[in-house]
């Protein structure tokens, strides 16, 4: 009994997106502040009242909210420096008629604006703006119901509630209900499902209603780690890239490898974290058949409730009560970090493997993830939604490495990624290479400011996120948003204007 049924439909933002990108307004020229300017056109365009010291942060208001508010949800530390580009001021919705209204008014303005949910947008595209100023932050943190109907197996989400809160809430309602997403607790669900998430049990991104399937009251987790030492004939890694895509569709296996110790004496660690829909004693005997090379024992094998899975992969401690997926913040914390993204459609060869493990260890704190892919993620078509990574793939790479804020030479951190990415060329997918949109990259390239998009170069990035949907994309871009108001530096671009 596995997790059949995929995830769902657009948060109401991306539909008020399209609705919006018709609504042409000639500019305001009033001599009112455009802080004002913005405010009263809101109120006139909701029915419902918004206090301005809860919803408004401004730098020449209140300095000390408007950071605190600006960084509340910010992940990546690294664009928070006083180098980087701030929003003139930061509106707080409180009800879904307000996020109408600030599209509204910001298009009558002639306001660039960003839209953030849970701030975990890699290159901050959701809070910071290198390409236009001014511009303005429009947070839905407030903007967090969750309401779960189990009569339909269904619910419906604001786009500012987290991943915690969705699984609290399910939890809240029934015991043999879930929902496959991210192990990241704190990750808004607007980002989440735009970028199109997915979760532990290969239930592909699709454009349904969202569906909780039923599952069973006992699921068991796991993990081994291998040192390369432990895994010197690279026997165990080499067989998870042959049968993990290809598992039954209850057991989930991804690999978090890491390089430990000091100079001189380190080492690689291969992290296999499991999780089965079913009780322990049905997983050995999956295990013995799929993957005896792994080695996984009774001992290795905790039996919990789906809702305690989302602990245990959250990163939360041992014991930790469910209330804490309430909180906006996750175990896994912020930091500063550069990352990028891989898709494999082969198995990696041992020599391959020996020259990854070589550069890991050079890094002072590296990160990859693996994760399979196969099942319902195969079984969709690409062409069904932008989310393309479908049949064929084997499993996606994320790489990672964080550095301490101590640290005065990030580049030197940024560095590795790149040389990492080009040592991988060989060993992942090609025509395009191809990338996940939520592990979003700016090395990728960019739009340039101020400008129309170069169409020709959005194709070498949009190509790697959607493959052949990019142009579908941008058709429909270009129908509901000719003007591009709806932009940031990876935007689907519009079609170019003939001459």
């Amino acid at each position: 009994m596995g997790f059949s049924k995929p995830l769902p439909l657009f948060s109401f933002l991306s539909i008020l997106v399209l609705y919006f990108s018709l609504y042409t307004i000639t500019p305001s020229s009033s001599s009112a502040s455009l802080q004002d300017q913005f405010i009263n056109c809101v109120k006139r365009n909701t029915h419902v009242s918004f206090p301005l010291e809860k919803t408004l942060f401004a730098p020449a208001k209140n300095v000390s909210m408007f950071s605190q508010v600006l960084e509340s949800t910010a992940q990546n530390l690294r664009f928070l420096e006083k180098s980087m580009p701030k929003p003139g001021f930061i509106f707080r919705p409180i009800h879904e008629s307000q996020v109408q209204a600030s599209i509204i008014c910001s298009k009558k303005l002639g306001i660039h604006f960003r839209v953030r949910s849970g701030g975990h947008d890699f290159e901050a595209l959701s809070y910071v703006s290198r390409i236009e100023k001014p511009f303005i932050l429009i947070d839905l943190s407030k903007l967090r119901q969750v309401d779960v109907d189990i009569e339909t197996n269904s619910a419906w989400v604001q786009p500012g509630a987290t991943l915690g809160e969705l699984y609290y809430r399910i939890a809240e309602k029934s015991k043999i209900h879930g929902f496959p997403a991210g192990v990241c607790t704190s990750v808004g669900i607007g980002g989440y499902m735009t970028g199109g998430g997915y979760g532990s049990f290969r239930a592909g991104p699709r454009l349904k209603p969202w569906l909780i399937p039923p599952v069973p009251e006992t699921l068991t987790v796991f993990t081994v780690t291998k040192t390369l030492e432990q895994d010197a004939r690279l026997k165990i890694i080499s067989k998870w890239q042959q049968i993990a895509s290809k598992l039954i569709e209850e057991l989930h296996i991804r690999v978090e490898l890491r390089a430990i110790g000091n100079n001189g004496n380190k080492t690689v660690t291969m992290s296999y974290k499991g999780q089965f829909l079913g009780e322990k004693g049905t997983l050995m005997k999956v295990m013995k058949k799929a993957f005896p090379e792994l080695g996984l024992t009774q001992e290795d094998c905790i039996e919990m409730s789906w809702i305690e899975t989302t602990l245990f992969g959250g990163g939360f401690a041992t014991g930790s009560p469910i209330e804490v997926l309430l909180q906006l913040k996750s175990p896994l914390g912020k930091g500063y970090f550069k990352a990028t993204s891989d898709f494999v459609k082969e198995p990696i060869p041992a020599l391959g493997l020996i020259g990854l493990f070589k550069r890991l260890i050079k890094e002072d704190a590296p990160f990859l993830n693996w994760t399979p892919y196969g099942d319902m993620m195969a079984k969709i078509p690409e062409s069904e939604i932008p989310f393309p990574h479908r049949n064929g793939t084997l499993f996606k790479i994320l790489y990672q490495t964080n550095w301490p804020e101590s640290d005065k030479r990030p580049s030197r951190h940024i560095n590795w990624i790149k040389d990492m990415y080009s040592y991988m060329t060989p060993y992942v997918s090609s025509n395009p290479r191809q990338a996940y949109v939520n592990y979003r990259d700016l090395d990728f390239g960019q739009n340039k400011n101020n400008s129309k998009v170069n169409f020709i170069e959005a194709k070498i990035w949009g190509a790697k996120y959607f493959k052949d949907n990019f142009n579908r994309l941008v058709r429909i871009k270009t129908k509901v948003d000719p003007e591009n108001f709806f932009r940031h530096e990876q935007s689907i671009p519009t079609l170019p204007v003939r001459s």
